[in-house]
């Protein structure tokens, strides 16, 4: 059996990510980039919602982010938490409810002009691929941010809530209150 396509076939889409990854992917300290009540720690929490507004209970989210100070974080050590080290990423399986939480840190800016987010990456059933987008924290430097500039009046669902608990980042797949997501050249 050969394994080589045939010449002048279209390409066919991906595999879908399926529920597999709920068994496959999570693991222990995945969602806690920092324990809960370290210094600095804050909450970055929400719930994954497909285009009815109904919550998805088996996405995945995925975050990745500056440190506190803006500079980009080479730390190994994301799959085997120490408990002390920030690698600036994490991953998160939403309940039955679609809720994920993150423990972490707020995230600093990056450059001049750039407002300081979580870049988000959301697998769920029935994407053919990983949807991308950001959770910027709210605050004085998302008028001057170059990306949010240029989303016009969609740019609220990519701004993260304060709330009791820390930043409230809902996640909405389709409909009228869909998440801006992103796109990357040469993707």
């Amino acid at each position: 059996m050969s394994t080589l396509p045939t010449p002048g076939a279209a390409p066919t889409p991906g595999q879908t990510v399926g529920p597999f990854f709920h068994y496959a992917l999570p693991y222990e300290g995945d969602a806690e980039l920092v324990p809960a009540g370290s210094a600095g720690a804050i909450r970055l929490h929400g719930q994954v919602m497909d285009g009815a507004g109904v919550p998805v209970p088996d996405a995945l989210v995925e975050i990745w982010q500056a440190a506190p100070d803006g500079s980009v974080v080479q730390q190994a050590g994301s799959l085997h938490r120490d408990g002390w080290t920030f690698t600036g990423w994490g991953r998160c399986a939403t309940d039955r409810a679609g809720h994920y939480s993150f423990s972490t840190l707020l995230p600093g800016s990056t450059e001049p002009g750039a407002a300081p987010f979580f870049a988000v990456t959301v697998f769920a059933r029935g994407l053919l691929d990983r949807l991308l987008t950001r959770a910027y924290v709210p605050g004085d430097a998302l008028d001057a941010d170059p990306l949010l500039a240029s989303v016009g009046p969609r740019r609220d669902t990519l701004i993260a809530s304060p709330d009791p608990q820390g930043l409230l980042f809902d996640i909405h797949l389709q409909g009228p209150r869909e998440t801006v997501f992103l796109t990357f050249p040469g993707r």
